[in-house]
């Protein structure tokens, strides 16, 4: 005589059905020592809504013959999140984060705002999601939903694509060490700068602005490149280097 799903909520409200034979006109259904609720009733099957508990217990389905041998029903605790790899990411999604915390073996949905995703369970202590597309920039809730129940607190922020604007100044000496304004938008989770493919170092300023300084570099237009939390901005030939004078 199966049972589907043979786990539940600790809370209750599992919609179980066990199926059998000489079931018809079953009087009662008991989880342990609780009565679940019988919404269908046919001679091969019973279907109910699972009462609260916890741990193990036996089901047990009672008709005018008598007593059925029992099934056991595993209770689950609700699960407990802890945190997140990465806690913001671009607004079109597509990136792998991993989400750590206790029982959650039995994922079946990880919820970005109001956009689900199914998660690869790595472990009990481990999911693996691939981050939905937000509907926009900014912070939004992230849930679990397990045979457990759901649960929430935790946080993930969706940052937009990065702008950027011609560089200030544009031109410098191809020994580097120039102090350059990057102009733009999006720029606040930035992560590199690079010049013609050489990083540089730098530091945020503002959600609009970047400062670098030029590293060394050869004669001639070369890409400007921002990579932030979002995405990456490239300024084709957006800074020139100047080769000095000689005799």
């Amino acid at each position: 005589m199966p049972i589907s799903p043979n786990q539940g909520s600790t809370g209750g409200g599992t919609t179980v059905t066990i199926t059998g034979t000489n079931l018809g006109g079953a009087l009662s259904v008991k989880f342990g020592t609780k009565l679940a609720t019988i919404t269908a009733n046919t001679a091969t099957s019973v279907t109910v809504i699972s009462p609260s508990g916890t741990g193990v217990v036996d089901v047990t389905v009672v008709t005018l013959g008598g007593v059925s041998n029992p099934l056991p029903f595993y209770y689950v605790g609700a699960p407990f999140k802890s945190g997140l790899s990465d806690l913001s990411g671009p607004t079109a999604g597509g990136n792998t984060v991993t989400l750590t915390g206790v029982g959650l073996s039995t994922a079946s949905a990880v919820n970005f705002g109001a956009n689900a995703v199914t998660p690869v369970v790595l472990s009990d202590s481990q999911l693996s999601v691939t981050v939905p597309a937000g509907a926009a920039a900014g912070p939004v809730a992230v849930s679990v939903t397990t045979l457990g129940g759901t649960n929430n607190g935790l946080s993930y922020t969706y940052v937009d694509i990065p702008t950027i604007g011609t560089p200030l100044p544009g031109t410098g000496p191809t020994s580097g060490g120039t102090a350059v304004t990057i102009p733009g938008t999006g720029l606040g989770t930035a992560q590199s700068v690079t010049f013609g493919g050489t990083a540089a170092p730098f530091a945020v300023v503002s959600d609009t602005s970047v400062t670098a300084v030029t590293p060394p570099g050869t004669a001639g237009a070369v890409d400007v490149v921002v990579t932030t939390t979002g995405g990456t901005a490239t300024g084709v030939g957006a800074f020139t280097y100047v080769a000095g004078p000689g005799i």
